[in-house]
């Protein structure tokens, strides 16, 4: 078993430097966090998206930026849209899953928001169909894939594309990645918490 640990480690490894070796994906991490500093200064929110872990994610890197990542300073609008269960289900059931997301940006989303989404394949439909109204409504679209980044790369303004085609692996890098321009944003907009 120890072998299949270190293998599944080194996977790890080996994905986060071929992401970090990779100028054209910094350059775009650098984008995002200088976006979302002006959209949050501008008094606009990031709404993000996902299925499944890449839901966590988006769930995940929400709270870090309405909460706290390192230091004690005031929130920013940061929202995961899946987190209303009533909304979500009675949509689904209404409407269509696939609906779920772009009825919420509808809802929510202003021009000059950011809507982050989530999916490794770049082709949850939902996810899809959210950043297409997030074009519509004049907000940043800013997607996280995997390796070809899916029907999301030819929506989104902004693609992170993690090169890999292994879902667990992806996940990893999404959340780093998150995590990165959690902490960056932190830093730029409040250098003194």
């Amino acid at each position: 078993m120890k072998s299949r640990i270190n293998k599944c480690i080194k996977s790890a490894v080996e994905n986060y430097t071929r992401v970090f070796q990779d100028d054209i994906l910094q350059e775009k991490i650098q984008k995002i966090v200088i976006k979302s500093i002006a959209a949050f200064r501008d008094d606009k929110k990031m709404l993000l998206c996902g299925n499944g872990g890449s839901a966590s994610d988006a769930q995940h890197i929400a709270a870090e930026l309405s909460g706290r990542f390192y230091a004690d300073r005031p929130p920013l609008y940061a929202e995961a849209l899946h987190v209303n269960s009533s909304y979500m289900t009675a949509v689904a059931n209404d409407y269509g899953y696939e609906t779920t997301y772009a009825r919420m940006v509808e809802a929510a989303g202003r021009k000059g928001d950011i809507l982050v989404g989530i999916s490794t394949s770049g082709n949850s439909p939902n996810v899809v169909k959210a950043m297409r109204k997030a074009k519509e409504t004049g907000m940043l679209t800013v997607g996280f894939t995997g390796k070809d980044g899916g029907k999301m790369k030819d929506i989104c303004d902004i693609m992170i594309c993690v090169p890999s085609v292994d879902t667990p692996r992806i996940q990893e890098a999404h959340i780093l990645i998150g995590h990165i321009i959690c902490q960056l944003i932190e830093e730029e907009m409040f250098p003194n918490a």
